[in-house]
């Protein structure tokens, strides 16, 4: 009741535009998108078919069999798994992620579920995927260290925010950047800092927005180069 009434007081005093739709967000818990807006969100229930290892999208119908894209083979992480596709009202939360450090209720509930539902309760330890230093003074914090919290307090494991650096700084990625390309940007940028803290372990790589999985990849290859057993990762969106 309290609540309603929050949320109705708010949405007269302090009306937030959806980010998607530009209509009024009526409830607090729903961030910075409205309700009809997640309604839309493209979440992964298990009814579509997605790449067992990267969970690239890839049909809308659910497979009798696991199916691969074939695109991921050579990549060093063991598998992927995403809330939904990055697009809409996960596209518009995640860029208000990288700009204010809140993650509201509704992603926050989607982000546990999809680590509820993913295939890595045997992971040990999580570590967010790292900044480079300038990038960090300039945001002011990292927003894989939030999602990495998120799942910290909901699973008891630990953080992880020392062993994996960025030593390099490197562009953003650009959506017209191919897969060499994005590569590229990423190879060698990434160092095991305390590796006695990463061998044997189960790692879940905590991250934003899987695009390529180049980043994510170069961070599972050198974890696993200084003796780590596994490397999931664990995103809020999947690329298309």
């Amino acid at each position: 009741m309290f609540k309603t009434i929050y949320d109705s007081l708010l949405t007269l005093a302090y009306p937030q535009i959806c980010q998607v739709c530009s209509n009024c967000v009526e409830m607090s818990a729903d961030g910075v998108v409205c309700r009809k807006c997640w309604q839309r969100a493209r979440i992964f229930s298990g009814s579509e078919t997605l790449c067992a290892k990267c969970s690239a999208f890839l049909q809308e119908k659910p497979s009798n069999f696991q199916t691969f894209c074939r695109v991921c083979d050579e990549h060093f992480y063991d598998t992927a798994r995403a809330v939904g596709l990055y697009e809409n009202a996960l596209a518009a939360s995640i860029l208000h992620l990288k700009r204010e450090p809140f993650v509201a209720k509704t992603l926050k509930n989607l982000f546990i579920s999809a680590f509820e539902k993913s295939p890595f309760q045997d992971s040990s330890v999580i570590i967010p995927v790292p900044l480079s230093k300038k990038r960090f003074l300039e945001r002011g914090f990292n927003q894989a260290e939030v999602l990495a919290e998120i799942l910290a307090k909901q699973t008891n494991l630990k953080i992880d925010r020392q062993s994996l650096a960025r030593k390099v700084h490197t562009p953003v990625h650009r959506a017209a950047m191919d897969r060499r390309a994005r590569e590229l940007t990423v190879e060698n940028a990434f160092e095991v800092t305390r590796p006695k803290l990463v061998k044997g372990e189960k790692i879940l790589l905590v991250d934003d927005v899987f695009t390529s999985g180049a980043t994510t990849s170069t961070c599972a290859k050198v974890l696993k180069k200084k003796g780590a057993d596994k490397v999931y990762v664990l995103t809020i969106a999947r690329a298309i």
